[in-house]
């Protein structure tokens, strides 16, 4: 336990019957008149939503231990992925569900971020860009060019993205893992 008086960014705290927030932003206020608060911005590890919420000063709230473990993506077991401990070499595996949407710019051996809480996997965390190859495009029209327009591309992780025109099959291009969005080429 912890008092809103000690709170830090990136602290996880458990709020609401068990749910895991992670504070994004804090700020003590003491009004001239009425006892001090605490303003915050939390986001929801699970979800990514992100509330503001305001404590009174020296309120109690629970903090969870939440261990983040650098750790490289092995392979695909079922519907599980595994991963293994870049320090102590142990393997885990971690439900489709827990790694969600970043399973579409992972390739074998990619590093991670693999947040636990008691054991348990709860997000993977990816670097804000990765490299991946183009798998297949259509080549563009000779008459598209000029418009700056955007044609889809399979990559060779099975996602599909949009791209400018002029990138061809077999490119290297860098890919934001948050918005699935072309960045340029690598």
């Amino acid at each position: 336990m912890a008092t809103t008086n000690d709170l830090k960014n990136g602290m996880v705290l458990r709020l609401d019957g068990g749910e895991l927030w992670s504070v994004v932003e804090f700020q003590h206020v003491k009004p001239g008149k009425g006892g001090a608060f605490v303003r915050t911005k939390l986001k929801n590890v699970l979800s990514g939503k992100v509330v503001d919420k305001t404590f009174n000063a020296g309120v109690k709230v629970e903090v969870a231990n939440v261990d983040k473990r650098e750790m490289q993506f092995s392979y695909k077991d079922g519907e599980d992925f595994v991963f293994m401990d870049t320090e102590t070499y142990d393997m885990v595996h971690v439900p489709s569900a827990v790694v969600g949407d970043a399973a579409n710019y992972m390739l074998e051996n990619t590093t991670a971020t693999v947040a636990f809480e008691g054991g348990n996997p709860l997000y993977v965390d990816l670097p804000a860009a990765v490299e991946l190859v183009i798998a297949h495009t259509e080549p563009g029209v000779q008459g598209d060019r000029s418009t700056g327009g955007t044609k889809p591309a399979t990559l060779e992780t099975g996602a599909e993205i949009k791209v400018p025109l002029f990138i061809t099959t077999g490119e290297k291009v860098k890919v934001d893992t948050r918005s699935g969005e072309y960045l340029g080429r690598a």
